[in-house]
């Protein structure tokens, strides 16, 4: 019998106090899904959830009955909050469909517990545990699944993709994360042969799991998948075979220089080097506005430097290691990425009244002049203040001899 590990979690006063209260004739609620999951690869556990066929009023009643806060966070869908000691646990009443457009769903509340499990997207994440044994109850072979790096959808693919469009990403997204060698078959079909459908889907969405997916340690493998398979065509027909080549070259890079992923990055090595274009699929997936300015500076592959720290000066030290790993030529990479290690780009030793007390009126001039001066200065790579100076009197005494009389 398979049963969970004894993780620090699972003793958690919080959490017990949780479960105590929610207890039927003695029997706890179960735990389900990803801490399921995670806790059997041997994965940090960030958020647990409870299943129980309480009805939601239920568990609020006896939430508050072992005074734990309880918060309706998703109440139409029989889903509590509870906050215990500061912690929170997420706890649904068992469910079935009755009614699903791709979009959201309409449930009734049950208490059979393979039939809660029947309606969740893949075998992987269908697996429940009894918090006071560790226990594992598992309805469809997610265990045999997980043991074998295999995500399969439970039951027909194609009608858990009807059910919900979002989960042909979560299917990319759960095979860079937990699968080994080639995406399931069925799987991949039915993705395939319902992509479009994904242009029903709220552009938030989409860009949420596409952050997901290229937050995994290696997302190339899938995304390659994706384009081969025609999945970006419906929500962002600008990926094109050899995007993904792109992508693996920077994972690639990332992990030569020992430099953390960013998703902003590696959607940036999918797309192409246009910033106007760049910024219209930013707006198209309604990204942050962080989000499309990174995007439109990481598509600009020349902003008019040489060095690393002129770039980060210019960009950021940020943006200019994501722009080295990006565009930078093989040679003199690892060079590049060290010279920004620990350095943070200085300011401008001289100010537009400095300029002013040298003889310049205040105005225009005193501006141009000293857009000069920074120029210089960074083509001299931050000199000095006593070299800034020098440079300032000089364009100082340029500007004095161009205005008339």
């Amino acid at each position: 019998m398979t049963r969970l590990p004894d993780t620090e979690w699972l003793n958690d006063p919080a959490f017990r106090k949780v479960v105590d209260s929610l207890r039927v004739d003695g029997a706890p609620p179960r735990i389900v899904g990803g801490a399921v999951r995670d806790a059997l690869l041997g994965l940090a556990v960030s958020d647990v959830d409870l299943a129980t066929p309480l009805l939601p009023e239920d568990i609020v009643q006896r939430l508050e009955a072992a005074r734990i806060k309880a918060v309706p966070t998703g109440i139409d869908h029989g889903t509590i909050t509870a906050v215990s000691d500061g912690r929170t646990f997420e706890i649904t009443t068992l469910r079935r469909d009755v009614e699903t457009d791709g979009r959201r769903a309409t449930v009734a509340f049950s208490s059979d517990w393979q039939e809660d499990a029947a309606r969740r997207d893949f075998t992987i994440n269908a697996l429940y545990a009894d918090p006071d044994n560790g226990e594992i109850i598992d309805y469809f072979g997610g265990l045999a699944d997980l043991d074998s790096g295999l995500v399969r959808f439970i039951g027909d693919a194609g009608q858990r993709i009807a059910e919900d469009h979002l989960r042909i990403l979560r299917l990319f997204r759960f095979h860079a994360r937990f699968g080994k060698g080639p995406i399931d078959p069925d799987a991949l079909s039915a993705a395939r042969a319902n992509a479009s459908k994904l242009m029903a889907l709220s552009r938030e969405r989409i860009a949420d799991e596409l952050r997901k997916l290229l937050a995994v340690a290696d997302p190339a493998p899938s995304v390659s998948a994706m384009v081969k398979a025609s999945i970006f065509a419906a929500f962002l027909p600008e990926i094109v075979p050899g995007a993904d080549v792109n992508l693996a070259r920077l994972v690639e890079r990332e992990r030569e220089t020992g430099i953390a992923p960013l998703p902003v990055r590696r959607l940036s090595a999918l797309l192409p080097t246009d910033p106007m274009l760049v910024e219209k699929i930013a707006a198209r997936l309604k990204l942050s506005n962080r989000m499309r300015a990174d995007l439109a500076v990481l598509a600009k592959t020349d902003h008019g430097v040489t060095t690393a720290r002129q770039l980060a000066y210019r960009l950021g030290t940020g943006n200019a290691r994501s722009h080295i790993l990006l565009h930078h030529g093989d040679e003199g990479l690892g060079e590049a990425i060290a010279a920004l290690h620990g350095w943070e780009p200085p300011q401008l030793p001289i100010k537009g009244g400095d300029l002013i007390e040298m003889g310049l009126r205040q105005g225009p001039m005193v501006a141009r002049t000293l857009q000069a001066i920074e120029r210089q200065w960074i083509e001299e790579n931050f000199p000095t203040q006593s070299r800034t100076r020098e440079i300032a009197e000089r364009l100082v005494a340029e500007a004095l001899g161009s205005m008339p009389g």
